[in-house]
């Protein structure tokens, strides 16, 4: 903060002291409605600040307008995520009920199915070498009775 310490007499202007010291500085005029002026200069000058006022109006809403939009995207966005949120949970719900369904119904179904294919395996495996004794046993059989498998075909 600045403290500019004035005398009495800078503070306490007269109205001619005032005039006085304005005139000395050419860049500064003063406005007395008494005095009268050019009537096309006072019309410009009204044209000038009338325009100015239309352009800083229209500067401070196209602003307003930018933060309306902004704050539009801001409600939009917290909706969106407030669905995607809503949505991740449905997804992790269903995810834990699937699982649970897998782990309690899928599962047991699933190993019955494994142990029924090892017993197969087993029951196939007994069913080729069943089968491969039970031609060496006919083979012995022909071999014993003294069959020749080669005149019967004929």
């Amino acid at each position: 903060m600045r403290l500019i310490i004035m005398s009495e007499e800078e503070v306490t202007w007269t109205g001619e002291r005032k005039n006085k010291d304005l005139r000395t500085f050419p860049s500064c005029s003063s406005f007395d409605l008494l005095d009268p002026h050019d009537p096309v200069l006072s019309r410009l000058a009204t044209q000038m600040f009338k325009r100015t006022n239309d352009y800083l109006q229209g500067e401070i809403a196209t602003g307003q307008e930018h933060y309306d939009l902004l704050e539009e995207m801001n409600r939009m966005v917290i909706t969106k995520y407030a669905n995607l949120q809503s949505l991740a949970i449905n997804v992790n719900r269903s995810l834990n009920e699937s699982n649970g369904k897998y782990e309690i119904e899928v599962k047991p179904l699933l190993e019955q199915i494994e142990d029924i294919d090892i017993e197969l395996s087993a029951l196939e495996a007994t069913a080729f070498r069943l089968d491969s004794y039970t031609k060496q046993l006919l083979g012995r059989f022909i071999e014993l009775l003294g069959i020749d498998t080669h005149s019967t075909m004929m």
